[in-house]
């Protein structure tokens, strides 16, 4: 199992590496209801907000902030995909 403040800290460290797919950006800015262009950048704000909860669970990690969560591969980096919780 993997610590989660170091893989916080990874995945922090690495932001500039974050990406996604045109497909993952559209399913992206479905699921939130999104008005942006860059999904990417709007992940990153996010993903170092004050309140995010970054866990990892095998080979992804997973970015819950207030109402949705964020899919993040550990190794490439990419944006997976994001979804409201209920």
């Amino acid at each position: 199992m993997f610590d989660d403040s170091c893989s916080s800290e990874l995945l922090l460290s690495n932001l500039d590496q974050l990406h996604t797919t045109n497909l993952g950006a559209e399913r992206i800015r479905k699921n939130l209801r999104l008005d942006t262009d860059d999904v990417v950048d709007w992940c990153r704000g996010i993903i170092k907000a004050a309140n995010a909860n970054i866990t990892r669970k095998g080979k992804n990690w997973y970015i819950a902030v207030d109402d949705c969560e964020i899919t993040v591969n550990a190794h490439s980096y990419t944006v997976i995909t994001a979804h409201r919780l209920a």
